[in-house]
């Protein structure tokens, strides 16, 4: 079977809404709330991209023609939405120019959406421009997912280069970059090593929701590093570590997003927008576009509810909601030396 078509299997099969770190995250409630629901408003910015809403598809799949079905599928929901989408890794097609249209067809069935590419960081400048080209991507997310190369059966073993390769996209592209984990959540020190590179977003993607390193395992004849299943740290975790830096980068977050009230957290907790795989590929896969329509159109009316709930009629004011960090992420904190007790009383 095709690599790409086993990732998209095995995502289904080992997909659960399952409890996470995002339970631990809650709100203090103020009981005056100065706003009428016409106030809200939902749109957000990442690194000049305008976004109407503070959410987006993210990263999944491409390379097989079983993936160019979800990908087009993906793409009517983008465009019918209104959501910016981005491409699985577009590395296979770089490798085998007989796939491209499992990632071109995203372009074709959504031409004006926001569309972002995707890459491995061991990929070169050169690479990343072919890829911006190809896709006609107004930016472009570079990956980090050491683990999971590690685990995979044919994954790389040499990172040398990741650093100079992100460099030189970021001074070649014209269109913006991000760069992003796949699932395994940042720390602080690679948060600030990403910033002082001039990286202008990172999605910490967190632990949490789909696992690379799980994924990866299942394919190889012995399950010998099962033991990686949950390395990493999670998306709240991770967004925990980010803070400080929120005003020197635009934070994004993704992993373990089940609903709405998940993204509600997350931009609490500083990320300007959020991406969503797992739930959407389940619910494309289970129930089909129309229901995963329904549903992104449902999250954002939960959202206005949200956002005037707590009195914000922004997603940047959202960001100045006061959170109790409670349990393993508070935990952590504390090791950590992280204070959240700040996040409280702001």
């Amino acid at each position: 079977m095709n690599r790409k078509d086993e990732h998209l299997l095995l995502a289904k099969t080992q997909y659960k809404a399952k409890e996470n770190d995002f339970d631990a995250v809650s709100f203090v409630h103020q009981s005056l709330v100065a706003l009428s629901d016409d106030s809200i408003d939902l749109s957000t910015s990442i690194a000049g991209l305008s976004l109407d809403v503070p959410f987006y598809i993210n990263a999944m799949t491409g390379g097989s023609e079983k993936t160019k079905i979800f990908n087009q599928q993906l793409a009517i929901v983008a465009r019918e939405t209104g959501l910016m989408m981005a491409t699985g890794s577009v590395s296979a097609a770089l490798k085998d120019p007989s796939v491209a249209d499992s990632y071109t067809v995203i372009r074709e069935e959504n031409p004006n959406g926001l569309l972002l590419g995707n890459m491995g960081a061991g990929r070169t400048a050169e690479d990343a421009k072919k890829i911006v080209d190809l896709l006609q991507a107004d930016g472009l997310q570079i990956h980090l997912n050491v683990p999971q190369e590690l685990v995979m059966p044919e994954g790389e073993h040499d990172f040398e280069q990741w650093e100079t390769n992100i460099r030189q996209s970021l001074e070649l592209l014209e269109v913006p970059i991000l760069v992003k984990e796949v699932g395994f959540g940042m720390a602080q020190e690679t948060v600030q090593r990403l910033v002082e590179l001039g990286v202008p977003a990172i999605d910490v993607s967190g632990r949490g929701g789909t696992s690379f390193t799980k994924i990866e395992n299942s394919r190889r004849k012995r399950h010998e590093l099962a033991y990686l299943d949950q390395w990493g740290q999670s998306t709240v975790v991770s967004l925990l570590e980010a803070q400080p830096f929120a005003n020197d980068v635009t934070l994004l977050a993704s992993g373990g997003i089940r609903d709405a009230f998940d993204i509600f957290k997350a931009l609490s907790l500083g990320a300007h927008a959020v991406g969503i795989s797992g739930t959407f590929l389940h619910t494309l896969m289970s129930d089909g576009i129309d229901a995963t329509i329904q549903m992104v159109e449902d999250w954002k009316e939960q959202l206005r509810r949200l956002y005037l709930m707590t009195g914000r009629a922004t997603t940047n004011e959202v960001q100045k909601n006061q959170l109790m960090i409670t349990g393993a992420p508070r935990e952590w904190c504390d090791l950590r030396g992280i204070d959240v007790r700040k996040l409280a009383t702001r």
